[in-house]
């Protein structure tokens, strides 16, 4: 089994534009949402190549939610550490001409959250 770890995961949310021009109304013609953060992508890349894994970080509020629900749907196992405040970032790539993203913060992660990952990967790592 391979874990991998992402601190700050994100619901990444993907439009395309035929332009774009700042200042003005801009619509899209394309768009999606996928679970991101590199540990992640790790997993379901190894996924996707038939090995399990199980990704391991922080979660929360809705958008946590929609990360968990989107790694069951891809088959990956996950045991985040859900957290009491905040939600996970939400980042936005806008591709156009070029491309240009914009990164949420995340939440904000307590010391005894942190403790709790740090023990999760010690029963883990034994």
């Amino acid at each position: 089994m391979i874990y991998t770890v992402t601190f700050n995961p994100s619901l990444d949310y993907i439009v395309r534009l035929d332009s774009f021009t700042a200042g003005e109304i801009n619509r899209v013609n394309y768009e999606q949402v996928l679970a991101g953060g590199k540990g992640i992508n790790v997993s379901i890349v190894l996924q996707n190549l038939g090995q399990k894994s199980t990704a391991l970080g922080f979660l929360a509020g809705f958008t946590g939610e929609e990360i968990k629900s989107q790694l069951s749907g891809f088959g990956v196992k996950s045991d985040f550490v859900q957290l009491k405040n905040g939600f996970s970032r939400i980042n936005v790539k806008a591709k156009a001409e070029s491309e240009t993203e914009i990164n949420g913060q995340g939440p904000d992660i307590s010391e005894a959250e942190r403790e709790q990952l740090f023990q999760q990967l010690d029963k883990l790592t034994g």
